[in-house]
C-alpha cells in the first residue's frame, strides 16, 4: 500500500488530461475483463436441452441474473458504503469467486450445474460500482465514463462472445470449458488494469467544486435522496427497466436472434457492436465540453429520448421492408444503447452535480440495476412459461418496439419533471436540507 500511495503522488502531478485518460483505459480493461467471466457462457447455445420444458441456456441465464439481481440490491448498502481502500481487494476477491464457479460450471454435470451460473453472477454484480467509484465526481468524469460504458459495455459483449466462438470452433473447446477458459485469458490484464486505478488520485478542488463532493451514505442518507427526486426517480426507473430487460435480452440470446435472421457469421456481434460504441463514445464525451450542469442533464434527456426513437423507427422500416436485417439490428442496438449508457454512467452523474446534492452515484445506480435485473428475470419467466413457442428474433422485434415507445414518453415526463424542480429549487429562498440553490 505505501508503493502504491508513493506512485499516486506521483501521478497526481501529471496533467489533468493524462490522468484522465489512464483512468479511462484502466476502467475500460477491468471492466472488459470481467465480462469475460460473466458473459462468455452465452457464446455458447446449449441446443437441444431442455428441463421443466425450459431451455438448458434460459435457466443459464436465469440463474446467473438472479445471482446479479441480488447483487446489485446487496450492493445499494455495500457499494454506497464502501472506503475507498477496499475497491482493488473487493474486485479481485468478487472475480476470483466468480471464476472459480465457472470452473465448477465445467466440472459439474447438467442440470446441477446451472446453480453454478448463479454463484457466478452474484459477484460480479458489484464490479460497476467498484470500477465507476474511481471515477465518479470528476470534471471529466463523461469521457471516462464514454469510455467505460460506451466502449466496455457494448464492445466487450460482442468481443468475448467472438472469444468464446473461436475457442470452441478453432480449438475444439467444448461450450461448458470455454467460459471457464475465456475468464482466464483475462487474469493478467485484470491484475494490471486494477492497478493502474488504484493509481488514480482523488478529485481536485475543482473537480469538487464542478461535481459536488461524494461521500458514503448511510440508510437515512438514501432515504431522504429518494424522498427529495421521487417522481423523477419513479419515471427514471421505468424507463430503466425497459432498457435493462432488451438490453439483456439482446446481449444473451444474440446468437440465437442473429441465426433467426439467417446469419452465420461469427464476426458479425464485434463489428456492429463496435461501431454502435463508437457513436455512443462520441456522443457521451462530448458533454465534458458543457460545463452547466442542468443544461448537460437535458441534453442527456434528449440523448435517451433520441435512442428510444431511433428502435421505434428502425424497427417500423424494418417491418414494412424498407430497410435489411444489418441496418435494422444497428439502429435496434444503437438506440437501446444510447438510451442505456447514460442510466448507466452520466445521468446520475449530472444529476447529483445539477442539485448540488452531498451523495454517491453508486446507491442509485444499484437502486437502478437492482430492479431492472428483476424486471430481467420476470420477462425471461414470462416467455419461456407464457410464449414458449416464440423465437428470440422475434420476441426481440416486439419488446425493442414497447421499449422505444414507452420509453420516449417517460423520457420526456423525466425532462420535465427535472427542469420543474430545478427552477422551484432556484426560486427558493432557503433551501432545505443539503439541496442548495444553482442548479449550475
Amino acid at each position: 500500500m505505501k508503493t502504491i500511495h508513493r506512485l499516486r503522488l506521483k501521478v497526481a502531478k501529471w496533467p489533468y488530461p493524462v490522468i484522465s485518460v489512464m483512468a479511462a483505459i484502466s476502467a475500460f480493461g477491468t471492466y472488459t475483463s470481467m465480462y469475460a467471466f460473466r458473459k462468455a457462457f452465452a457464446a455458447g447455445t446449449f441446443a437441444g436441452q431442455q428441463y421443466f420444458h425450459v431451455d438448458y441456456k434460459v435457466w443459464l441465464v436465469i440463474a446467473q441474473v438472479i445471482g446479479y439481481t441480488l447483487s446489485k440490491f446487496y450492493g445499494i448498502k455495500f457499494i454506497s458504503e464502501l472506503k475507498h481502500d477496499q475497491r482493488a481487494k473487493s474486485i479481485f476477491g468478487l472475480i476470483g469467486f466468480s471464476w472459480l464457479a465457472l470452473l465448477l460450471f465445467a466440472i459439474v454435470p447438467a442440470p446441477y450445474n446451472i446453480v453454478c451460473l448463479f454463484l457466478n453472477g452474484f459477484p460480479l454484480g458489484m464490479i460497476w460500482g467498484l470500477v465507476f467509484s474511481y471515477l465518479e465526481g470528476r470534471k471529466s468524469t463523461e469521457f471516462m465514463a464514454a469510455v467505460l460504458s460506451s466502449v466496455s459495455l457494448i464492445f466487450a459483449s460482442g468481443f468475448v462472445k467472438t472469444i468464446g466462438r473461436s475457442l470452441m470452433s478453432s480449438f475444439h473447446v467444448s461450450e461448458f470449458f470455454m467460459p471457464f477458459l475465456t475468464g482466464a485469458l483475462f487474469v493478467v490484464p485484470l491484475v494490471l488494469f486494477v492497478f493502474f486505478l488504484e493509481l488514480m488520485p482523488e478529485p481536485t478542488p475543482e473537480d469538487v467544486r464542478l461535481r459536488t463532493k461524494r461521500l458514503p451514505m448511510n440508510a437515512d442518507e438514501r432515504r431522504r435522496f429518494l424522498q427529495r427526486f421521487l417522481p423523477g426517480i419513479l419515471l427514471t426507473l421505468v424507463i430503466y427497466i425497459l432498457l435493462t430487460v432488451m438490453r439483456d435480452v439482446r446481449d444473451n440470446f444474440e446468437v440465437e436472434i442473429w441465426a433467426g435472421l439467417g446469419n452465420k457469421d461469427n464476426t458479425i456481434y464485434t463489428k456492429i457492436d463496435t461501431f454502435i460504441s463508437i457513436i455512443v463514445l462520441v456522443a457521451m464525451s462530448s458533454l465534458i465540453l458543457i460545463r452547466k450542469n442542468i443544461r448537460a442533464f437535458s441534453i442527456i434527456h434528449l440523448m435517451i429520448i433520441t435512442g428510444c426513437l431511433c428502435i421505434v423507427i428502425g424497427t417500423v422500416l424494418f417491418n414494412s421492408g424498407i430497410i435489411g436485417v444489418l441496418p435494422w439490428m444497428t439502429m435496434a442496438g444503437l438506440g437501446l444503447y444510447l438510451g442505456y449508457i447514460p442510466y448507466n454512467a452520466i445521468f446520475f452523474e449530472r444529476m447529483i452535480a445539477s442539485f448540488k446534492y452531498k451523495s454517491n452515484i453508486g446507491f442509485i445506480i444499484y437502486l437502478a440495476d437492482s430492479i431492472g435485473y428483476l424486471g430481467s428475470v420476470a420477462v425471461l419467466l414470462v416467455k419461456e412459461l407464457g410464449r414458449p413457442a416464440i423465437s428470440w428474433t422475434q420476441f426481440f422485434k416486439e419488446g425493442v418496439m414497447v421499449v422505444g415507445s414507452v420509453g420516449a414518453v417517460f423520457a420526456t415526463l423525466s425532462l420535465i419533471y427535472f427542469l420543474q424542480s430545478a427552477r422551484k429549487s432556484n426560486r427558493s429562498e432557503e433551501p432545505k436540507g443539503e439541496l442548495v440553490i444553482n442548479p449550475a
